[in-house]
């Protein structure tokens, strides 16, 4: 039976397990939605396409299943281009499809039209056109297979218009085959004789490719080895931070007795992750491309290992195939390093204790300790960038796999979008975001997505009026000379009724937890805007100490 390009679109996407995309609507793919008319796949309409891929980066991230988002040519695909940045350096599997102009009318610079494969190549793991639409079933497996395999990473299909409107006879899609890399048996006797000779150990997690039963295996190894454990930049739900082995979150404003521990390391094994930039801290963690530490690398694309750090045992492998081979690993009775892991776990909650005063009438520290006891331990975080992060990163301590959703690259806006995704995802679990004034303003439209879907998540924007980290940046380098960052802000919460949601104001520390209880009773999707002191620019100093510190 012959079907159009664009109902072949939608059964590969239905035989490979889709079960929600999200988009912005275009006329170069009018076909696809017209089949996805007649289909049970949940469409989320958003507001912006940068928005919209950053729903299908938080769905590939707390599934595991590439997130599918679809646009349209020319601007739309480079507004999803932001999204498709972050999937492609947080290794997150996702497929972008973009309608395209006419096969008759390319190269001329038609209306909308951009050259796909040239422009998207840096910021994706392969850039394909389709212009048979008997092959549709063909690129999407290959699509599917490319984003899952070795490191994830986002896949782009351009549709060219008139293709998906072609009535043609295919092979009918099945579910695609992820790719299992395990380790061999020598690698893992090779681990062991260096983890029982080592005499101060030390465990990374981060990337993806994580599941339930992996983070519980890494867990019991720790557990049974008493080996201290920490987690890179935004990985944190990867480990329970009140386990005795937690040592503290690898990344941007370590903890200085941390930082010390994994530089005097005699043995280092990274799972999961690429220690790049905010992992190791500028790159000062670890020598390039020498470690000092002996170096144990286990990562799922063997391009990543020796690319940066070459390491002492190289394991190509996901941390799902890779965790599941040390059950049967048998720990020393005594580990010589098991007093050092209790002391890395002390200065890890001394750390993460919230300081007891703050400038302004708002101490984010005391709203940080309200939110620890008020919410479920399974409750979804997502945030984008900015200093504000701060609060949550090192206050919140996670306890439980999937609860975090935020991007590696540092990208800003990325928070509330993301919190649509997951509370579309997980409708029956608390969803927080956490966004800055600066970063809300970027894919705030997206606020109007969740009250249409009704999705009552709760964002909290953190109010400072200004683009913090930058102003922060900007005292240090050139006190006193402020240009560029200051922000002036609509009400927040007037914002948030406006679009049908609830809206709340915090100007006190008191005011916090009947506002957020309110926000909470609502059933609306709600905005929290928390009015922060600009001085309270990180948890340990002002502004004015840093433009002194430099100009001093």
């Amino acid at each position: 039976m012959k079907r159009t390009g664009g109902q072949l679109i939608v059964e590969a996407l239905k035989a490979n397990g889709v079960k929600r995309i999200s988009c912005v609507p275009g006329e170069s793919f009018l076909a696809v939605l017209d089949a996805l008319h007649d289909s049970d796949i949940d469409v989320l309409v958003c507001r912006q396409e940068g928005g919209a891929a950053m729903m299908a980066d938080a769905w590939g991230r707390l599934t595991s299943e590439p997130g599918i988002c679809m646009v349209t040519r020319g601007p739309g695909a480079t507004n999803a281009s932001a999204g498709l940045h972050i999937a492609m350096q947080d290794s997150i599997p996702m497929i972008l499809f973009i309608g395209q102009v006419q096969r008759d009318a390319r190269e001329r610079e038609a209306f909308q039209e951009v050259e796909f494969r040239r422009a998207f190549t840096e910021f994706s793991k392969w850039v394909g056109e389709i212009d048979d639409a008997a092959r549709i079933p063909e690129f999407v497996s290959r699509a599917f297979a490319v984003a899952t395999s070795g490191r994830p990473g986002p896949v782009v299909l351009t549709l060219p218009e008139d293709m998906l409107r072609d009535e043609v006879e295919a092979a009918h899609p099945r579910h695609y085959m992820p790719v299992a890399a395990h380790p061999g048996r020598s690698q893992i006797d090779d681990l062991y004789g260096r983890l029982t000779s080592a005499e101060r150990p030390m465990v990374i997690l981060g990337g993806t490719r994580w599941n339930e039963k992996s983070v519980a295996e890494i867990r019991s190894f720790a557990e049974r080895f008493q080996l201290p454990v920490g987690c890179s930049f935004r990985r944190q739900m990867l480990f329970d931070h009140l386990h005795d082995s937690y040592a503290g979150d690898v990344g941007i404003g370590i903890n200085p007795a941390l930082a010390k521990e994994v530089k005097e390391a005699d043995l280092l094994i990274l799972i999961g992750g690429r220690m790049s930039e905010m992992p190791s801290s500028g790159y000062t963690l670890m020598d390039i491309p020498y470690p000092k530490q002996a170096l144990v690398h286990v990562y799922p694309d063997p391009s990543e290992l020796g690319r940066v750090y070459r390491p002492d045992l190289a394991i190509c492998a996901s941390p799902a195939d890779f965790t599941a081979a040390l059950a049967n690993l048998e720990a020393p009775v005594e580990p010589c390093w098991a007093g050092r892991t209790k002391q890395m776990h002390d200065a890890y909650l001394k750390w993460s204790t919230t300081p007891e005063t703050s400038p302004g009438a708002v101490h984010m520290g005391r709203i940080m300790d309200w939110i620890e006891a008020n919410t479920p331990r399974d409750a979804i975080f997502t945030n984008g960038a900015g200093n504000y992060a701060t609060w949550l990163h090192r206050f919140h301590r996670f306890r439980r796999f999937n609860t975090q959703a935020a991007p590696a690259s540092g990208s800003m806006g990325y928070g509330l979008p993301a919190a649509v995704g997951a509370k579309q995802l997980f409708p029956e679990r608390e969803v927080i975001c956490f966004a800055g004034d600066g970063c809300f303003m970027m894919h705030g439209q997206e606020f109007a997505t969740a009250v249409q879907y009704g999705l009552p998540l709760i964002a909290l924007v953190i109010n400072n009026g200004m683009y913090g980290t930058i102003r922060m940046h900007q005292e240090r380098e050139y006190p006193g000379r402020v240009s560029a960052t200051a922000l002036s802000n609509p009400d927040f919460a007037a914002l948030a009724r406006a679009y049908g949601g609830h809206g709340e104001t915090v100007a006190t520390t008191e005011e916090f937890g009947l506002a957020f209880e309110r926000a909470r009773a609502s059933g609306k999707p709600a905005i929290i805007e928390v009015k922060l002191d600009p001085e309270a620019i990180t948890p340990s100093r002002t502004l004015a100490e840093i433009s002194r510190t430099k100009s001093g």
